[in-house]
């Protein structure tokens, strides 16, 4: 039986991943800070789950992590740990230096000492994957795609950080040897992100017949990758590559802001059509554009193609069906999420819950 350490495991992605992979070949041990976006409900599924030991830790506690290394000896660490939205990091960029490169490094240093205290095969066969985005490259002009060799120039103080945290993990294998893998993914969505994010909050205003904010002239282009495709692209890359690697993981499913929320509103007109029959377009509200927003992302994942043989599964009228199906069969999630309930019942749930 395989042990993951898996660092933000409470969180939109991190969540689905380890709803993905616990099992009978897979123990994940959470570590999870529970700031604001992460949200023991996504996990409730796993209450009881011998294989699912959620602690409640941050990844800036040393000794806490020193404590789960000896403790659960893991065969590799997965970190989604990160501060997340670009809006907030505009408004209080220590908070994601803090977490974002700050914990990274003590995250790093821990494994570190603990890699280094294995046996030839245990430390062969270990790996630091750590989850980062496309961000990190900047913005795109109308042609080209992001590659594993473009040059970074982050433009938010939350890309800003990610790239100092995917310099570091570089830093470690290149120093240290420590077999690292990075994932740089294009945008995610799908079931249990939190409703800050473009899509679910549009999901849900439109549910409630409330204005659709939109950025800008509404043509930011992003590429969109189902949550569900991403996390199958961690476990190959987690399973199959090369340590010191970076791999691109995007969704081949470019789409201007615009476009996206249009789709949105034919997808809940045909599911939850207003009483008159009238469509949701007149929601549509243009708003001031965000300080340094990116114009276009767009992601060349070949690399991961060609070596490892993944690809999505979902396209993004798939993707985008299946999420907004999950939304509206899932709207206590959401209420919970509106009304804060969520926060005041973090602790002492599930399997293995430790403070």
């Amino acid at each position: 039986m395989k042990t993951w350490l898996v660092t933000g495991g409470a969180g939109f992605i991190g969540g689905n991943f380890v709803l993905a992979h616990v099992g009978p070949d897979v123990r994940i041990i959470n570590l999870d800070a529970l700031t604001y976006a992460g949200n023991r409900d996504t996990l409730a599924s796993l209450n009881g789950d011998p294989q699912h030991v959620f602690v409640h830790g941050s990844i800036n506690d040393r000794q806490l992590l020193d404590r789960l290394f000896a403790e659960y000896r893991p065969d590799a660490v997965v970190n989604f740990a990160a501060e997340s939205h670009v809006d907030r990091s505009i408004d209080g960029p220590a908070a994601f230096v803090q977490t974002n490169v700050v914990g990274t490094l003590t995250l790093l240093e821990a494994t570190l000492a603990y890699w280094r205290a294995q046996d030839d095969t245990a430390r062969s066969a270990f790996r630091f994957l750590h989850v980062s985005t496309d961000e990190v490259y900047g913005s795109l002009g109308a042609e080209g795609k992001f590659s594993e060799t473009t040059p970074y120039a982050p433009n938010s103080p939350y890309s800003a950080s990610k790239a100092a945290r995917d310099h570091l993990v570089r830093a470690f294998h290149h120093t240290y040897g420590m077999p690292t893998l990075t994932t740089n993914c294009s945008n995610n969505y799908g079931p249990f992100q939190f409703p800050e994010k473009l899509i679910p909050l549009m999901i849900q205003k439109a549910l409630a017949d409330q204005p659709l904010p939109v950025y800008g002239d509404g043509r930011n282009v992003r590429d969109w990758l189902y949550v569900g495709d991403h996390c199958a692209a961690i476990h190959a890359v987690l399973e199959r590559g090369r340590p010191g690697e970076v791999y691109n993981v995007g969704g081949e499913a470019e789409r201007e802001n615009i476009a996206v929320v249009t789709s949105i509103i034919d997808l809940v007109d045909a599911r939850r059509p207003r009483a008159d029959g009238s469509r949701r377009t007149d929601l549509i509200t243009y708003v001031k554009d965000r300080p340094g927003h990116d114009r276009r992302y767009a992601i060349d994942a070949g690399k991961i193609r060609s070596e490892l043989g993944w690809v999505p599964v979902e396209s993004f009228e798939t993707g985008l069906a299946r999420t907004i199906d999950w939304y509206l069969s899932n709207q206590d999630w959401c209420a919970r999420i509106r009304d804060g309930s969520y926060r005041g019942e973090r602790l002492g749930q599930g399997s293995g819950s430790q403070t």
